[in-house]
């Protein structure tokens, strides 16, 4: 109350609020720290999507201590952990940690590896080229075989005894055949010498035998009797007519030196063995055989 006609005394009592009305800005850098610890995860996780295996292993490589040692033993050093002497139950394990130290004293299983591999390509690489040249030899017996149908196709002389050739590729190698035909036959009867008919098939075969370097096998053959035996003197007669062929591709350009073997076979081996008495079974059979070639006697 006031006395004495005075004003009356107030005091006022302020409140100091510090930091503001935002409690301070502490959670700022928390939540800084957050979104960076979060850019450096994605970060990461992107780095390990995009590198490769081998990329890994070259840092995982670089990171790994160098100085480890892989010994178990208590010491860590080369003889860790072993005795010296030959005598006594502490000297198991010496032997081993010496003959480990020098490689000499026994193959290691790294190297039988190594040599059992390398044997294992060599007989696959001589395979691959085994493989590679039998190929290569019965494409150019398909390619010889063509030639000669088209030349046959392609000359107005050879049309008409185009049937008379027989040709197909059997494990010996390229056969050509010329064969009898009913009324067509390439040797008189009883006659080793072929007729014209038959030199000029042979003189079109040796054309084709010179594109190739393949040594040449000639058989003759001839057919059974009407009633199916054999005559005596067949051998002798197959074996002269096989002889004539050769001395044909010899004049057309044939090297001696490709004539492997010259052979008669009678009827032994007839074309049509259901009817060994068929005109057919007559022939000369020529085959380019399945081998290298043959190099001249200089080399």
């Amino acid at each position: 109350m006031a006395i004495g006609g005075d004003r009356p005394i107030l005091i006022k009592k302020v409140k100091k609020v510090s930091g503001g009305g935002h409690h301070g800005g502490a959670w700022k850098v928390a939540y800084a720290d957050f979104v960076t610890a979060m850019m450096a995860f994605f970060l990461l996780m992107w780095l390990i999507n995009t590198t490769s295996p081998e990329q890994k292993r070259g840092i995982a490589d670089y990171f790994a201590p160098a100085s480890v040692s892989e010994t178990t033993s208590g010491s860590g050093g080369i003889l860790g952990g072993t005795a010296l002497g030959e005598d006594g139950a502490k000297a198991s394990g010496s032997r081993d940690v010496i003959e480990e130290q020098n490689p000499e004293s026994k193959p290691t299983e790294r190297s039988q590896d190594t040599a059992s591999g390398a044997a294992q390509l060599e007989d696959a690489s001589e395979e691959a080229l085994r493989k590679e040249l039998e190929k290569r030899e019965t494409d150019s017996f398909a390619s010889a075989a063509q030639s000669l149908r088209q030349a046959l196709q392609d000359m107005p002389e050879l049309a008409e005894l185009s049937k008379q050739i027989q040709i197909d590729i059997t494990p010996e190698g390229l056969r050509i055949q010329l064969v009898d035909q009913e009324g067509r036959s390439m040797f008189k009867e009883g006659m080793a010498a072929p007729n014209d008919r038959a030199r000029i098939l042979l003189r079109a075969v040796a054309k084709i035998i010179n594109q190739l370097p393949n040594r040449v096998t000639i058989s003759g053959h001839t057919s059974a009797n009407p009633n199916g035996s054999r005559s005596p003197g067949d051998w002798s007669l197959s074996a002269a007519r096989a002889d004539q062929a050769r001395l044909i591709l010899q004049g057309a350009g044939v090297q001696e030196d490709r004539i492997y073997q010259v052979s008669g076979k009678a009827n032994s081996d007839p074309l049509y063995p259901d009817d060994p008495t068929l005109a057919g079974n007559r022939r000369i059979a020529i085959i380019l055989l399945r081998e290298a070639p043959v190099l001249p006697p200089d080399r």
